[in-house]
């Protein structure tokens, strides 16, 4: 009925009785009887530390047809499962486009070998799945330039800072991806597109300028913009397209 990932959120919805907060995690993994530890376990790492305290036999002993035990621990009746629908903290259910998305940035991510641009990643997808788009769409195209940082620092350093000096004299010999940042991103991106780097094409340089840029810059200032879950999942498709899935 639910996942771990979405507890936390289903219990900051709304205060919650005891009883009604320990039957909500037992539908995390609904068909996987919990023992008290884990029971505990679960509410702690989900917002809820004074489960701690809380005598949790006791509680959902007291919790008639909705909660039975078993020899490895408790677990919802069809009753509670019922009840917890009815206590209106469920997520809503996620589109298959939202889904879909999420699983194939999740792969993208697997896939890249460093730990703070899998970071960010990480956190776009809570954001995407949390319906928190504006902070998808920055997060996301951090760790997007970040690949493209990392993939100049270690195939055409020198080839991108003879270029940069060409076009601007002031320009400072990067040679950390830090460094690089003090390029400003639409001048990066064509820089990187051109030869002698060429390492993304015209076309692709022109979506993540124009579109995927741009959508970053609107959503990090602030503004009335509201952006909605096909917006988001089209950003992401072209990033997981272009940059996650051709330079982890």
């Amino acid at each position: 009925m639910l996942r771990e990932t979405d507890l936390s959120m289903c219990l900051q919805k709304r205060s919650l009785p005891q009883r009604d907060a320990a039957l909500l995690i037992l539908s995390v993994g609904v068909d996987s009887p919990k023992d008290v530890h884990e029971v505990k376990r679960l509410g702690r790492n989900s917002g809820l530390p004074e489960i701690v305290k809380w005598n949790i036999s006791d509680i959902l002993g007291k919790a008639r047809g909705l909660a039975m035990r078993l020899p490895q621990g408790w677990c919802l009746t069809s009753e509670g499962k019922k009840h917890v629908k009815a206590l209106d903290v469920m997520p809503e259910k996620k589109s298959a486009r939202l889904v879909t998305t999420a699983e194939d940035l999740r792969t993208a991510a697997s896939k890249i070998a460093d730990p703070s641009i899998g970071r960010f990643l990480a956190e776009a997808i809570a954001c995407f799945e949390a319906a928190l788009y504006r902070a998808c769409v920055v997060l996301s195209w951090v760790g997007a330039v970040g690949l493209l940082y990392n993939r100049v620092i270690t195939k055409h350093l020198a080839s991108f800072n003879a270029e940069a000096q060409r076009r601007d004299p002031k320009w400072k010999a990067a040679q950390t991806p830090d460094d690089q940042a003090r390029m400003k991103e639409g001048d990066f991106l064509d820089l990187i597109a051109t030869p002698p780097l060429s390492i993304i094409g015209k076309n692709v340089k022109e979506e993540l300028k124009n579109n995927c840029l741009q959508l970053r810059n609107a959503c990090g200032h602030p503004s009335s913009l509201v952006i909605g879950e096909n917006k988001v999942a089209a950003h992401l498709e072209i990033l997981i397209l272009n940059v996650f899935s051709r330079f982890s």
